[in-house]
């Protein structure tokens, strides 16, 4: 399972980028796709347009829950990352992959770097 970050998402729905091309290999390849509802709701604050939200939503298999387990793990992932004003979202969207053993592709790989001492896999 991979995790959608919003920032890949974003780049991904532009023909011809380099996240196009890692998604169609990763759909070629029917690996399971996903996004966290928080990654999910930080896309639709756009700006986005109903052609865009069309296929992203077509793209987005599942999209996770934040759940209790998560907030736990998003909480471990703040303190043990530096306490950064600005990175709580990151670490939600982190946790979230964590919890359900997914990966993370984002566009801003130094934005989740730091959380693969925590068990974070990036794709």
């Amino acid at each position: 399972m991979i995790h959608l970050d919003t920032s890949f998402l974003i780049r991904a729905l532009a023909s011809g980028s380099q996240e196009d091309a890692r998604l169609r290999e990763w759909i070629g390849a029917n690996e399971p796709l996903g996004m966290s509802t928080v990654a999910w709701a930080e896309f639709l604050c756009g700006p986005v347009d109903q052609a865009a939200l069309s296929v992203a939503s077509m793209v987005v298999g599942q999209q996770s829950p934040f759940t209790e387990e998560a907030a736990f793990i998003a909480a471990r992932l703040f303190n043990g990352s530096g306490r950064r004003r600005g990175t709580m979202i990151d670490c939600m969207i982190a946790a979230t992959a964590i919890a359900e053993e997914a990966a993370v592709a984002t566009g801003n790989p130094d934005d989740f770097s730091r959380f693969e001492a925590f068990g974070l896999a990036l794709a």
